[in-house]
């Protein structure tokens, strides 16, 4: 069995404890995970910031920051093995295949969003101050797009791209563990598609150019969103701190213990 050490900032919240029994609860997907690796015997202890030193046979670099700072970067390279120490910058800038430029050719639609996860929001200090955005911003065209928007590092501009379905329209999730996965495509009325206005979802593969992009960004565990256009994956957002599922269900607990069965393979690997 082994020793599991979760990294997270000193501000981050990563669980709680609520109602008249205190039972522990947690925004986060790695929760429920921890609590199926619990189950099958291996030990976890949260390190809420830098300053313990226990010892552990593999960590998880779990921050929620867009950006992963150098000193949390560098307390997870002292673990023999730590998840995610190569996805320390997940900025839409970064790793978004729709960014685009003011000179872009592109014809169609566009949408502003922060460069930043979770439209901007930030937690308390040391995080910056940056000014969030209420909502993403559809325009007809680059032309609509006010010109103020480019000059500002933390916004992007991207080609808006959602799949058109018959009955709304298309949107890709791939969560993953290691070597195991799931991947849905969800099916939304909105054309901004989120989990809360699904209509089905359906299982669907997982694109070749997208493992590769996952290799590449560093990626062990966490969640891809993603859209097939004109034949190919264009990765919309990458996210190392995925949330928590809001309605637990068979089809989530058996995703949990599918993705445990990955995260124990990569124990294996170094222990």
């Amino acid at each position: 069995m082994a020793r599991i050490a979760v990294i997270t900032h000193e501000f981050d919240r990563f669980q709680s404890r609520r109602g008249l029994l205190l039972r522990r609860d947690s925004p986060y997907m790695l929760f429920d995970l921890l609590e199926e690796l619990k189950r099958r015997g291996h030990s976890v202890r949260i390190l809420a910031g830098t300053a313990a030193r226990p010892e552990a046979d593999i960590a998880v670099l779990h921050v929620d920051a867009t950006v992963t700072p150098a000193e949390y970067v560098e307390y997870a390279r002292a673990f023999p093995f730590c998840l995610n120490i190569g996805a320390t910058d997940i900025s839409k800038r970064r790793v978004s295949g729709a960014v685009i430029g003011r000179g872009d050719g592109w014809q169609g639609p566009v949408i502003v969003k922060s460069s930043l996860n979770n439209l901007g929001t930030r937690k308390p200090e040391p995080f910056p101050r940056l000014e969030a955005l209420d909502s993403y911003r559809v325009h007809g065209s680059l032309a609509d797009v006010p010109t103020t928007v480019f000059d500002r590092e933390d916004l992007v501009v991207e080609k808006f791209v959602p799949e058109p379905e018959p009955d709304g329209f298309g949107a890709r999730f791939w969560l993953f563990c290691g070597e195991r996965e799931r991947c849905t495509r969800h099916v939304s009325p909105q054309s901004l598609v989120k989990g809360d206005d699904t209509i089905r979802r359906e299982p669907v593969p997982v694109p070749d150019e997208l493992r590769a992009l996952r290799r590449q960004l560093g990626f062990d565990y966490g969640k891809f969103d993603f859209v097939m256009h004109e034949g190919r994956a264009v990765l919309l957002d990458a996210n190392k701190t995925p949330g928590r599922a809001r309605r637990l269900s068979s089809f989530v607990a058996a995703g949990n213990a599918n993705l445990a069965d990955g995260f124990e393979g990569l124990i294996r690997q170094v222990t």
